[in-house]
């Protein structure tokens, strides 16, 4: 049995957990993912910050239509009822808090829940901040799905942000391969595990002290 979540199990996995009636903000990269995850019957509006309000899962290859993209310029479909919009309104909904959840990808996030997700010391990999600052201070909760630790087996969950910050104390909650982490008054909070992963597994590969949900 392969040890923990593949990236859409990690989709599937927040899809679940996304309350019925919320509004949210799906960000570029691994979170798209959750569009084609949501549960059947579960009324959650997908928002796009490019002006797409209802957005709907990834259509099949020979329906896409080449107009209607998200903000990382994937094909999407639109839920009946969905909405186009100028790119300017779309963010005076995000910086108005008219959103509940904002799900984002992530380089680091520290104990405290600092968010670090638009630059890396790597010339390979332009940076580019795009809508996420607006996104980490604007919606009412702020989801973060990402692999637990780097290709070179770092952790990604750490004690103080490496990389320049999008956004101070901004997260509250982290879905990796491995595990899913709360974070707490006191730091990272475990809240689940990943099939076939240990706690101590975790702990191994996390780069400050992992609580317990009851702590």
């Amino acid at each position: 049995m392969t040890k923990g979540w593949n990236r859409d199990q990690i989709a599937a996995r927040i899809g679940a957990d996304i309350p019925s009636g919320w509004y949210v903000n799906l960000g570029i990269g691994l979170p798209t993912l959750i569009a084609d995850h949501i549960p059947a019957g579960r009324e959650v509006v997908l928002h796009s910050e490019n002006g797409i309000l209802g957005m709907g899962p990834k259509p099949a290859k020979a329906d896409a239509d080449p107009d209607l993209i998200n903000a990382g310029k994937q094909p999407v479909t639109l839920m009946p009822g969905g909405a186009f919009f100028h790119h300017a309104d779309s963010f005076a909904m995000i910086r108005g808090g008219h959103l509940n959840l904002v799900v984002l990808g992530a380089f680091e996030v520290s104990a405290a829940g600092d968010l670090a997700n638009w630059t890396v010391d790597d010339a390979s990999m332009p940076p580019g901040v795009g809508g996420a600052m607006d996104l980490a201070v604007g919606a009412g909760h702020v989801w973060v799905m990402m692999e637990h630790v780097t290709r070179q087996g770092a952790p990604r969950l750490v004690e103080r942000c490496r990389y320049p910050l999008t956004a101070a104390r901004s997260v509250h909650r982290v879905y990796t391969d491995l595990a899913v982490v709360d974070i707490g008054p006191s730091g990272f909070v475990l809240r689940d595990l990943a099939p076939g992963v240990s706690r101590a597994e975790v702990e191994a590969v996390t780069g400050a002290p992992l609580l317990s949900l009851a702590a």
